[in-house]
């Protein structure tokens, strides 16, 4: 029988920042195939290249700040099926991740030039939030996940008009998140207070407004 590994906190502090790095500044493999498929790539004017690439790389972002949160709030989490949930969640966002990187690839784009900045503070709100204990870990993803779904539905109306691979992706992601919400909730989620909803909405909209041009 073999003996479980422990790790040292220093040990925990290089994986930390190894995932950081990965996350923020690498490029992310899926486990699961690219929704897109074999879908028609669509001949775009300039105007709709350069909004669709907006949009994906505010994706993309996004999904930089979901594997923080997630990896932020399962390294203070108390229960172990709490822990597996989130770093379940986690890996599919890292799917999600690698698939706006590639229509990002294809867009002849590129992600956030601040995806490390964004990585740092929702992984400082991901540690914030699971600290409270793991109601209110879980009632945060159930927040963040119906807000991002919401986004996510204005971009799938917002796409330019022929664009089925970002629209293939981004349903994917839709359903993604919806799934991950509705677990969370199963789990016992906490119902957060105001403002904190409110103050997660206005810090998505900073990050929208910057992500889609830098």
């Amino acid at each position: 029988m073999s003996a479980t590994r422990r790790y040292s906190p220093l040990d925990r502090l290089l994986i930390e920042a190894q995932h950081a790095l990965g996350t923020s500044l690498g490029q992310a493999r899926a486990e699961r195939p690219n929704p897109a498929g074999s879908l028609r790539d669509p001949a775009l004017d300039v105007a709709d290249r350069r909004h669709a690439a907006g949009l994906m790389r505010i994706n993309h972002t996004g999904e930089v700040c979901a594997q923080a949160l997630y990896v932020g709030q399962a390294a203070v989490a108390r229960d172990e099926a709490t822990r597996a949930q989130l770093l379940h969640a986690a890996q599919e966002e890292t799917d999600h991740l690698a698939w706006c990187g590639d229509r990002l690839r294809e867009l002849d784009s590129r992600p956030s030039l601040f995806n490390p900045l964004w990585y740092a503070g929702s992984y400082a709100i991901g540690l914030a939030a699971g600290l409270r204990g793991d109601g209110w870990n879980l009632g945060f993803v159930v927040e963040t996940e119906r807000q991002v779904e919401a986004h996510l539905d204005e971009h799938l109306g917002s796409l330019p008009a022929g664009d089925e691979r970002s629209r293939a992706i981004i349903r994917t992601m839709k359903a993604d998140e919806a799934r991950h919400a509705d677990h969370a909730e199963q789990a016992g989620a906490r119902k957060l207070p105001q403002p904190i909803p409110r103050l997660m909405a206005l810090s998505s909209q900073l990050m929208k407004l910057v992500a889609y041009r830098l």
